[in-house]
């Protein structure tokens, strides 16, 4: 390990010199309270920042009880990444003038759900965070000084102020521990209760704007009908309301924009907890619920839809379908097999994006179409199946189709945002409908072989490529940031060079390298220069889909 002087001394050595000398600054240095270590140095000023690491000696500092177990630890490590990100805008976030990203001090961004990321960790001797940094240029040219202000000013003053305990941050931390807490207990008691998700009195679920998640003002608060409330017993909070949504089938009817689909984002998102503030604190949703969709054009690899798909014409086999071009109904066949084989319990499914012909057969188009001459058996057939024989509950919004009706066990209306149960009334209205047996069966035949990647990178938050090849991932729409689509990158990257064998399957796989991720953490999975972002906690489910998108598997 080096020193602070050394440290100083290589600056005045390499100041004025091309930008490639930065690259004698990597390795461990020690500044007292803290060592610094400059893991990759950019090779070009314009290029991504260097990677730059802060572990930091939490001996007696934060006490244990605050991460003494993974709900609380990843809450904490949370709050440590959000107080540094307020540091940094408060500090402008750039401490150095120059070209290209000279200066830019930055982590990984944070939104309004609670994920592990690779940018902060917490344990008992050290507090480490992963953070990047623009190494200043004037062109091409060091400017070792102005290095020199981030590094002997500007990280001190941030290891100080975000690392150290003082009574506001134990205040703070005392309230995101106990919101940990109450959000844990409420997820292991959804399956004691028979409970697909909670829904709390008094929470916020429409969202500020189109493109963004905070909560909007002045919004109708939820409130659970009297008929479904559930009362929690939380360790922090006490009793609490709300409204449980019972394993079956579900379905969200309702005229539009009275909140149908503001109900079931807020499911979609209730896979992860949320800060305090956001309004869906207390709406927890099974963590395996998937939400599907129709997404034309996207690929498919040998999977087995014969559960929809049958009698296509030139005799193509459904049990092993493949195709470079997807139609809505074949997309959301597969995306369907592929969540059942990702280990989902719960499928989230808006009608708004679902292929029409996938979801319900009109029955006078049935008298004119026969059954013989229809390939597609539409989802509606199969979905008390999938409940009675394998146990998958459905949450579904269905604003016009009813005969979904016939087939559900709570029936929902949202009316102006308030929710009630007019399961009673849906049921008066149903008629007998045609149902057929599900069967579970190996769905993801294709097993994957060996591949080597050169280069894995991030193009926003909706698409990844490997090397030259893109995965589009617009359609996973419980990707809730960045971060998480870098760490799709990297998980892909060891799959295909490190597990892929050509004997295993991809669910085999995901299976595989989600154990890891489980016991490890995501940082096991992440390359030591990151270099298509940090990354954050991921789902099997996600995980799964984004290998089956992949065009050369």
């Amino acid at each position: 390990m080096k020193s602070q002087a050394e440290l100083q001394s290589k600056l005045r050595e390499i100041d004025h010199k091309g930008y490639k000398a930065y690259k004698v600054l990597e390795g461990e240095y020690d500044f007292g309270a803290y060592r610094l270590w400059i893991d990759h140095v950019q090779g070009d000023p314009f290029a991504s920042p260097s990677r730059v690491r802060i572990v930091y000696r939490n001996q007696g500092n934060i006490p244990a009880s605050y991460f003494e177990s993974r709900h609380r630890r990843i809450a904490v490590e949370d709050y440590l990444l959000r107080s540094l990100h307020r540091f940094l805008r408060n500090g402008e976030g750039r401490a150095a003038k120059g070209s290209g990203k000279s200066g830019l001090v930055t982590a990984c961004r944070t939104g309004q759900e609670v994920l592990e990321t690779t940018a902060m960790h917490i344990g008992k001797d050290v507090i480490e965070a992963r953070i990047e940094v623009g190494f200043p240029a004037f062109g091409r040219t060091i400017a070792a000084g102005e290095l020199a202000q981030i590094l002997f000013h500007l990280l001190p003053d941030l290891a100080q102020q975000v690392f150290k305990l003082n009574p506001r941050m134990k205040q703070d931390l005392d309230k995101v521990t106990a919101l940990a807490d109450d959000q844990q207990f409420i997820r292991e008691a959804l399956p004691a209760r028979d409970l697909a998700a909670f829904v709390a009195d008094g929470s916020i679920l429409p969202r500020e704007s189109g493109v963004s998640q905070r909560p909007m003002r002045n919004a109708v608060v939820f409130k659970s009908p009297e008929s479904l409330a559930v009362t929690l017993d939380l360790p922090h909070r006490g009793q609490v309301r709300g409204m449980g949504i019972r394993h079956g089938i579900t379905v969200i009817a309702g005229g539009g924009f009275h909140g149908k689909s503001t109900l079931l984002k807020a499911l979609e998102r209730g896979v992860y907890n949320h800060i305090s503030g956001d309004g869906r604190e207390l709406v927890i949703t099974d963590e395996s619920a998937f939400k599907l969709r129709a997404e034309e054009h996207r690929c498919i690899h040998e999977t087995d839809i014969s559960m929809f798909i049958n009698n296509l014409p030139m005799k193509s086999d459904t049990t092993r379908f493949q195709t470079e071009n997807a139609s809505g109904s074949t997309s959301q066949a597969a995306n369907t097999v592929e969540a059942l084989a990702s280990g989902s319990t719960v499928l989230l499914i808006d009608e708004d994006t679902s292929a029409t012909n996938f979801m319900v057969r009109d029955g006078r188009m049935a008298q004119l179409v026969s059954d013989e001459k229809e390939p597609i058996t539409p989802f509606i057939r199969k979905i008390r199946s999938l409940y009675r024989d394998l146990g998958i509950s459905t949450i579904l919004v269905a604003g016009s189709s009813g005969d979904y009706l016939s087939v559900a066990d709570t029936v929902l209306q949202m009316d102006c945002y308030e929710t009630r149960d007019v399961t009673a009334r849906a049921k008066e209205l149903a008629v007998e409908l045609t149902e057929e047996t599900v069967k579970k069966t190996d769905w993801l035949k294709k097993t994957v072989r060996t591949k080597r990647i050169e280069k894995a990178k991030v193009h926003g938050w909706d698409t990844i490529s490997l090397d030259k090849n893109e995965i589009d991932l617009r359609y996973l729409e419980q990707i809730v940031g960045e971060s998480q689509t870098a760490a799709l990158a990297y998980i892909s990257q060891y799959v295909l060079e490190r597990l892929a064998n050509g004997k295993k399957t991809l669910p085999q796989l995901t299976e595989e390298v989600f154990a890891r991720l489980e016991k490890e953490g995501i940082l096991a999975l992440t390359p030591k220069n990151y270099g298509a972002g940090p990354a954050a906690y991921v789902r099997r489910q996600e995980i799964l889909a984004c290998l089956a998108r992949y065009r050369m598997l």
